[in-house]
C-alpha cells in the first residue's frame, strides 16, 4: 500500500543506505542486535544484579533481575505477531516481507535498555548514571542505523520497534515500583 509516510520512510532508508558510514561498520553495529549477542551481555547483568541484590538481602532482590528476563522473553512473543499481521516488505535486495518491527532493534532496545535499568540503581554518581543511560540510547541508535545503513531495514521497521521496546521497558519500570517497594508500616 502506497502512502505519503511509505514514501518519504523509503526515501530516508536509500539515503541512509547510501550515505557514507562504512558499510563494515554498520554491519558491525547492525550485528550488536543480535540475539546472539544481545541476549547474553542482559543474562550476564542479570545474573550479576541478582547476586547483588541476594547477597545485600534487599527486599524481593529476585524482582528487578525476573522483570528484565520477561521482558526479554516478551520480545519475540509481540513481534513474530506484528510481522506476521503487518508483511511489509524489506528494502531491495531484502527476500520476502515481514520487516516490521525489526527484531534486531526490539531485541537491543530491550536487551540493552533493561540491562541499562538493573545496573542504574548500582550507580552512586549522577554522572555515571548519566553516561549509561546516554550510551544505551546511542547504541540502540548504532544498531538501528546499522540496520538500515546495512539494507536489513527501513527507518519505521527501527522505530516501530523502538516503540516496542520502550513500553515493555515502561512495563518492567511499572513492576518494579509496584512492588519491589518493601512495604511500609503504618
Amino acid at each position: 500500500m502506497d502512502s505519503p509516510l511509505r514514501r518519504l520512510d523509503e526515501r530516508a532508508g536509500r539515503a541512509l543506505a547510501d550515505s557514507r558510514l562504512p558499510e563494515a561498520a554498520a554491519e558491525l553495529l547492525a550485528d550488536l542486535g543480535n540475539m546472539t549477542v544481545a541476549v547474553p551481555v542482559l543474562a550476564l547483568v542479570v545474573a550479576y544484579t541478582a547476586w547483588r541484590a541476594r547477597r545485600v538481602g534487599a527486599f524481593r532482590w529476585w524482582l528487578p533481575p525476573l522483570t528484565a528476563a520477561l521482558a526479554m522473553v516478551a520480545v519475540p512473543l509481540l513481534v513474530v505477531p506484528v510481522k506476521l499481521a503487518v508483511d511489509r516488505p524489506g528494502p531491495p535486495g531484502a527476500d520476502g516481507s515481514g520487516y516490521y518491527p525489526s527484531g534486531h532493534t526490539a531485541t537491543a532496545t530491550v536487551a540493552y535498555g533493561a540491562a541499562a535499568l538493573l545496573l542504574l540503581p548500582l550507580l552512586t554518581g549522577a554522572y555515571a548514571r548519566r553516561e549509561l543511560v546516554i550510551g544505551c540510547a546511542l547504541l540502540n541508535v548504532g544498531v538501528g542505523l546499522g540496520l538500515v545503513r546495512s539494507g536489513y531495514h527501513w527507518p519505521l521497521d527501527v522505530l516501530g520497534s523502538w516503540c516496542l521496546g520502550a513500553a515493555l521497558l515502561a512495563v518492567m519500570v511499572l513492576v518494579r515500583a509496584r512492588y519491589g517497594r518493601e512495604p511500609t508500616e503504618d
